[in-house]
């Protein structure tokens, strides 16, 4: 009985948390004439809004293309740097490493929107707009402060016995690296790459400013530009069944690893 108003403080919070996302799913399996309906379930279901979404008009199957090269770049290029500076800093005694740690931190705490001009400037002079770089290269600087905290975190409380086993057999620093602590550090690794691919798939800002072309667009941007039939109606219905596609593969994901991901993030928190 004392657990009552944590179960329903549990449940409240989990209701209020997924209802925008249940409310979507159902008003994109409405039909279009029924889309503005308040009925809790759509009767008849119809798939007639995933098949306008997909409208090759649209170009939202290419924009999906799109962001997943932009994300799986982003994360794979994130992960790598980040895991290299991650151990640097967690095994190596330089001057000044908690003030280096520090500032890198620090520019994860900048909003986005201060940088946008400077860096579209510089894309402007590079000849980038349209190219899946300028896309690319500024996620990454946005991932990446939070991947190396992360995974410092990570390395420091892995025993640094193992590293000198190994190199007494042998091993110099990077291979002990690569083959002793870089297995052993998966579960941050594998957290680290989940959150990056998140934070670069729904990346709005950067690809709206560095592309106009449909082409190159990613899918949060070709989602904002829909259009109705003619041309000033609201696409309620197709909006959220692009929305559900690009929701539902993350969701999918999250609920797959999550085991994972909360080993990765817990870990290092007690020795």
């Amino acid at each position: 009985m004392k657990r009552i108003p944590q179960f329903a403080a549990t449940g409240g919070l989990i209701a209020y948390c997924l209802l925008p996302f249940a409310w979507m799913v159902i008003s994109s399996l409405r039909r279009p004439a029924d889309q503005f309906s308040n009925d809790p379930l759509p009767l008849p279901p119809s798939l007639d809004n995933y098949r306008a979404a997909f409208d090759p008009a649209n170009g939202f199957a290419k924009a999906l293309l799109n962001s997943l090269i932009v994300a799986g770049v982003t994360t794979v290029v994130v992960v790598a740097v980040a895991a290299l500076m991650a151990y640097a800093i967690a095994r190596l005694e330089f001057p000044f490493k908690g003030v280096i740690l520090g500032f890198i931190i620090a520019t994860a705490m900048f909003p986005g929107i201060t940088i946008l001009v400077p860096m579209l400037e510089v894309i402007i002079k590079l000849d980038w707009i349209n190219t899946y770089q300028a896309m690319v290269l500024p996620t990454i600087s946005f991932a990446l402060p939070l991947a190396v905290w992360a995974l410092t975190a990570y390395f420091r409380q892995l025993p640094v016995e193992l590293e000198q086993a190994a190199q007494v057999d042998g091993c110099g620093p990077l291979e002990a690296f690569y083959r002793i602590m870089l297995p052993l550090a998966a579960p941050g690794v594998f957290t680290t790459a989940i959150l990056a691919f998140i934070a670069s798939w729904n990346e709005f800002m950067v690809a709206a400013s560095v592309v106009n072309r449909k082409d190159t667009m990613t899918a949060n941007v070709i989602l904002s530009l829909f259009t109705g039939q003619y041309g000033f109606d609201q696409p309620f219905g197709t909006q959220m069944a692009a929305g559900t596609v690009v929701t539902v593969p993350l969701v999918v994901l999250v609920l797959i690893c999550q085991r994972r991901i909360v080993d990765g993030l817990t870990a290092g928190g007690v020795k």
